[in-house]
C-alpha cells in the first residue's frame, strides 16, 4: 500500500492557514479604509457646520448696509437651511454648493457697498468665512481621496471577493453637481 509521506498532510492545513491570514488582512484594510472615509466625512460636516454658524452674523452684518438684497438674504437663509437637513452624502454636497453659490453672491453684492467692504466685523466674518472654505475644500479632497482608495479595494481581486462576501460597498464622491459648477449671476 502506498503511503503518504507525513510532510504533505500538513500542505492543506498551511493552505488554509495562509487563506485565513489574507481573508483577514484584506478584511482589516477594507475596515480601515471604510474607518478613514468616515473620518472624513466627520470632517467635513465639522467644517459645515462651523461656516453655517458664521452665516447668521455674516448676513445681519450684510442687512445692515444692503437692505434691499432681500433676494439675496433669502437664497443664503434657504441655502443653509437645506445644509443642516441635508442627512446622505449626496444631498450634503447638493446643499453645500448651494450655499457657496449663494455666497459668493452675498460676496459680489457686498462689493458695491464700500462702508461694508470697511467694516471691522464683516471683515473678520469674511475672513473666518475664508479660513472655514479652505478647511472644507481641504476635507473634502481628503474624503474624496478616502473613497478612491476605498471603491478601489473594493474592485481589485482578491480583495473584491472578500468585500462581495461581506457587503462592502462602493461609497460616493463629495463632488459638484452640474448646475453648480456655473459662475455665480448676480443681477442688479
Amino acid at each position: 500500500m502506498f503511503q503518504v509521506p507525513e510532510l504533505l498532510l500538513y500542505v492543506p492545513v498551511a493552505l488554509i492557514v495562509l487563506v485565513a491570514i489574507v481573508f483577514i488582512w484584506i478584511y482589516n484594510g477594507l475596515v480601515t479604509l471604510r474607518n478613514r472615509i468616515e473620518n472624513a466625512w466627520s470632517q467635513i460636516d465639522v467644517q459645515l457646520k462651523k461656516r453655517t454658524d458664521l452665516i447668521p452674523n455674516l448676513v445681519e452684518t450684510v442687512k445692515g448696509y444692503a437692505k434691499h438684497e432681500r433676494e439675496t438674504f433669502e437664497r443664503i437663509t434657504d441655502a443653509r437651511a437645506a445644509t443642516v437637513n441635508a442627512k446622505s452624502v449626496r444631498e450634503k454636497a447638493v446643499a453645500d454648493n448651494l450655499l457657496s453659490g449663494a455666497l459668493k453672491s452675498l460676496f459680489a453684492v457686498s462689493e458695491n457697498y464700500p462702508d461694508l467692504k470697511a467694516n471691522q466685523n464683516f471683515l473678520q466674518l469674511q475672513e473666518e468665512l475664508s479660513g472655514v472654505e479652505s478647511k472644507i475644500a481641504y476635507a473634502r479632497q481628503f474624503y474624496n481621496d478616502s473613497v478612491l482608495a476605498f471603491n478601489t479595494k473594493i474592485q481589485v481581486f482578491p480583495s473584491n471577493l472578500v468585500a462581495g462576501m461581506l457587503g462592502f460597498l462602493k461609497n460616493d464622491y463629495f463632488r459638484v453637481e452640474g448646475k453648480e459648477r456655473e459662475n455665480v449671476q448676480v443681477r442688479f
